[in-house]
C-alpha cells in the first residue's frame, strides 16, 4: 500500500456499512485518521457495527442523529447506494464537506494503476474479460468494484507492478475527487438510475468521471455508434480509442462479420469468438482494445475469446432440458439490456421477464418481441408487462408468483429447440436483495427441472 498520509489524524464519517463501508472503515482507522461508523441497522443486530467497536472505531447504530455533523468532521465516506439527497449527506455539501465512495480512497493508497470500466450496460462483462485477457498473458491483474470485491481492500495490497481492472456504477463514479485511470471505458450510455440521479444528464455527468481526471498519458476507450457518449469524448483529455461495430475502422478498434481490426488493421478472427450476441461485440471489443494498450499477447486474448461463453447472470447458459436451452440474464435489469438478450438469439424465445415496477416504458422491446413465441410474466410489472405483450400480438401469456414459478410454466410452454430466457427487463428488489439472489433462485429451479 502507498504511504499515504492525507487521512492521518482526520476526522472522517463512514456513511452506511455493508462490504464498502467496512472495508472503508477499516482502511481508514489503518491510515491514522479518526474514523467514526453511521449505520442504521441495530447494534445489536450488527455483527459488523461490532467488529469494528471492537477495533476501537467509533460506532453510532440504528439511527441517524440529526447533529451528527457537529462532531466537525473533516471528510465523509458514504455507501454508493445512499443518495445525495439522504439529509446528513446534503447538509454535508451545504457545509462544503467533501463527500466520496470507497473508490476514490482505493485510487489514493494504490499502488497499481487502475483500469476503469462504466456503461449502463455490459461492464460486468467487459471487466470479467478483461481480466482474464489480462490474467493469461500474465500481466498481474486484479479485480475489483462493483464486480463484487471491494475496491479499497484490494488497492490496499496492491502492488505497483499489479493492475486494477474495476466496474464502476454512476454511484461509485460521482463520490470521486481525483480518481483517474489510465485506461478509462464507457460502454454505452441509456436512461438509468433515473431515481437516484433525477435527469439523464446527471447520470451521464456521473458517468463521464471515468476519464473527468485523465490526462494525454491515458487512454479512453469509448463507444463511436453513439452520438452521446462521442459528444462527452470529446471532452476528455485522454487519447481517444474509439469502437465501432459497424464495420471497418481505421481509428480504434472496430469489427465486421469477419475481422476485429486494431487501428485499421486485422487483430483477430471472429470465427472462434463464442460469446453470443451482437450486444457483446461491444464488450469485445472494449475488453481487446485495453488489453491491447496493457501490451497483452494477441495470443492470450484469442484464448480467452475462444473459451469465455459468459458471465453468471448475463446471458448465462444454464442447461439443455429436453432440446431446450435455458439461459439466465437475471442482469437484464433494464429494458436495453433485455432487447440486447433478445437480439443474441435466432430461435423461438419463452420470454421470463418482471420485478420492481419503476414506471419505465418497455416500448423500446418491440422491434425484438417479434422473436418472442410466449411471455411468463412476474414481479410488480407483470401486469404491465403481459399488456405489453399482447399489443406485441402474442398470446400465449401466463402470469406466474416469483422466478421460480415461472420456471415451470416455462419449461410447460416450450418446445423442443426454444430458447427459455429470463431477461426481466427489471430490477429485482420487489421480491430479492440483488438480481444475483433471482439469478441463483431460477439456475436451482432449472437445475431441477426433469
Amino acid at each position: 500500500m502507498m504511504e499515504y498520509e492525507g487521512l492521518k489524524a482526520k476526522k472522517v464519517l463512514v456513511l452506511g456499512l455493508a462490504k464498502s463501508g467496512v472495508a472503508a472503515a477499516e482502511l481508514l482507522h489503518r491510515l491514522g485518521a479518526f474514523v467514526t461508523v453511521n449505520d442504521a441497522k441495530p447494534f445489536d443486530a450488527n455483527p459488523e457495527a461490532q467488529e469494528l467497536l471492537s477495533k476501537g472505531i467509533t460506532v453510532i447504530c440504528g439511527r441517524h442523529p440529526e447533529d451528527l455533523l457537529d462532531e466537525g468532521f473533516e471528510l465523509i465516506v458514504k455507501n454508493p447506494g445512499i443518495p445525495y439527497t439522504n439529509p446528513i449527506v446534503a447538509d454535508a455539501i451545504t457545509k462544503g464537506l467533501p463527500v466520496i465512495t470507497e473508490m476514490e480512497l482505493a485510487y489514493l493508497v494504490s499502488e497499481a494503476p487502475f483500469i476503469g470500466i462504466t456503461g449502463s450496460n455490459g461492464k460486468t462483462t467487459t471487466t470479467t474479460l478483461l481480466y482474464e485477457m489480462l490474467k493469461v498473458g500474465r500481466l498481474k491483474p486484479l479485480i475489483a468494484g462493483n464486480i463484487g470485491t471491494v475496491a479499497c481492500g484490494v488497492a490496499a495490497e496492491a502492488k505497483a507492478d499489479e493492475v486494477i481492472v474495476t466496474e464502476l456504477s454512476s454511484f461509485q463514479l460521482m463520490g470521486t475527487r481525483e480518481f483517474r485511470p489510465h485506461i478509462a471505458i464507457l460502454t454505452n450510455l441509456y436512461e438509468a438510475h433515473l431515481d437516484y440521479h433525477g435527469t439523464f444528464e446527471e447520470y451521464a455527468e456521473a458517468k463521464f468521471g471515468v476519464t473527468r481526471n485523465q490526462t494525454a498519458e491515458d487512454y479512453f476507450i469509448y463507444n463511436a455508434d453513439q452520438e452521446v457518449v462521442a459528444k462527452y469524448a470529446q471532452k476528455s483529455n485522454a487519447q481517444l480509442v474509439p469502437f465501432t461495430t459497424k464495420g471497418h475502422a481505421k481509428q480504434g478498434i472496430s469489427a465486421d462479420k469477419e475481422n476485429i481490426y486494431w487501428q485499421g488493421d486485422v487483430i483477430l478472427k471472429r470465427d472462434n469468438i463464442v460469446l453470443p450476441g451482437e450486444h457483446n461485440l461491444e464488450n469485445i471489443l472494449c475488453a481487446v482494445a485495453a488489453a491491447l494498450l496493457q501490451q497483452c499477447p494477441v495470443e492470450a486474448i484469442e484464448e480467452v475469446l475462444s473459451t469465455f461463453a459468459g458471465v453468471r447472470h448475463r446471458t448465462q447458459f444454464v442447461r439443455e432440458w429436453q432440446g431446450r436451452k435455458i439461459y439466465n440474464d437475471s442482469k437484464a435489469t433494464n429494458v436495453l439490456a433485455t432487447k440486447s438478450a433478445l437480439a443474441a438469439f435466432e430461435q423461438p424465445i419463452v420470454l421470463l421477464a418482471g420485478g420492481l415496477d419503476r414506471g419505465h416504458s418497455f416500448e423500446e422491446l418491440r422491434k425484438e418481441m417479434t422473436r418472442v413465441k410466449a411471455v411468463v410474466a412476474f414481479g410488480e410489472t407483470a401486469l404491465r408487462f403481459i399488456e405489453f405483450a399482447k399489443s406485441c400480438g402474442i398470446t400465449n401469456i401466463v402470469r406466474a408468483i416469483d422466478v421460480e414459478d415461472a420456471v415451470g410454466y416455462g419449461a410447460k410452454m416450450s418446445e423442443e429447440g426454444d430458447i427459455i430466457l429470463l431477461s426481466p427487463a427489471c430490477a429485482s428488489w420487489d421480491q430479492h436483495a440483488s438480481f444475483e439472489i433471482r439469478g441463483d433462485l431460477f439456475i436451482n429451479r432449472v437445475m431441477k427441472l426433469s
